[in-house]
């Protein structure tokens, strides 16, 4: 509703500042016209307020189209949230109606229930994929703060999606200062979401092949950097900016069969900026590979 309210009034300042932009040039013109043409000082304040009504209405457009922009990635995210949403509860009730109509063995039941709790799994966390992009929409940093190994919460993380993905061993690698411990002042459970979205991210955009490398490093004395880096699609030079705004979705090539909501990488960013830090990424282009960092301070800084 705030959000609704805020685009309302920015669309009524452009309509109003247009309206006016365009009678006051219409009523400066016909004043120089009626009254003396070849008066240079009505030409020099023509010449101006016609130079602001262009400017004016340049800044119109650019406003409409980020507006139709904006609406397309919002119809986008709906759409990717509603199946998010209606993939697992359709099958979750086809297993449940199997179950209540026909006599399954044991074993068949047993795997009913694991599908069906893969499936609650995806439900519950498209939920606190979406919950967490609105606790974090805000800039203010987080109201409980705690100590925060970040090289555990990695380690957590890296094993959990290693069991989410079925990924063996050698597909995952923690390299760096993984094993030693790096203190940061935060909420323990927004960080644990921005590793994890960053992993999910590093899967999602590897491909057949996943070979994902997590390194933790110090940057001088005062700060800690989280590197996510995989040999996936890579990201071309004109999506690299554009990659951390929500609802915004990479297209083309695989990107287009990849599922999700076009909140993580966002999340992430936000995360970053409410723990003082920041989150950005590094590619050679398309097929290259990419590397996105989590750059914090440390506790004792």
């Amino acid at each position: 509703m705030h959000i609704g309210g805020q685009r309302k009034r920015s669309t009524i300042a452009v309509i109003v500042l247009g309206s006016v932009l365009m009678l006051v040039t219409l009523a400066l013109n016909v004043t120089w016209l009626v009254s003396n043409w070849r008066s240079t000082i009505l030409l020099v304040l023509g010449g101006l307020l016609f130079a602001v009504l262009i400017a004016g209405l340049a800044l119109n457009t650019v406003y409409l189209v980020r507006e139709i922009r904006r609406n397309e990635q919002q119809d986008a995210f709906i759409n990717a949230v509603t199946h998010e949403l209606k993939t697992p509860v359709a099958s979750i009730r086809l297993y449940l109606q199997t179950l209540q109509q026909r006599e399954v063995t044991p074993e068949k039941r047993g795997e009913f229930v694991d599908v069906m709790l893969a499936d609650v799994d995806r439900l519950q966390g498209t939920i606190d994929q979406v919950l967490l992009a609105g606790k974090t929409g805000n800039s203010r940093k987080p109201a409980a703060k705690a100590d925060v190994d970040l090289a555990r919460v990695a380690r957590e993380c890296l094993e959990l999606a290693a069991q989410r993905h079925h990924l063996a061993d050698e597909a995952c690698v923690l390299e760096g200062d993984a094993q030693a411990p790096a203190v940061v002042s935060g909420d323990e459970e927004e960080l644990k979401a921005a590793v994890a979205n960053l992993l999910d991210n590093a899967v999602k955009y590897s491909g057949e092949t996943v070979r994902i490398v997590v390194r933790l490093t110090r940057r001088g004395a005062e700060r800690i950097a989280l590197q996510v880096e995989d040999q996936g699609i890579g990201i071309t030079s004109n999506e690299l900016k554009r990659v951390f705004k929500r609802f915004y979705r990479i297209s083309g090539g695989l990107a287009t069969r990849v599922k999700g909501t076009g909140l993580g990488l966002s999340i992430v960013r936000a995360v970053a900026k409410r723990h003082g830090g920041r989150a950005y990424v590094e590619s050679e282009g398309a097929g290259k590979g990419s590397t996105f960092t989590l750059e914090l301070p440390l506790k004792s800084a």
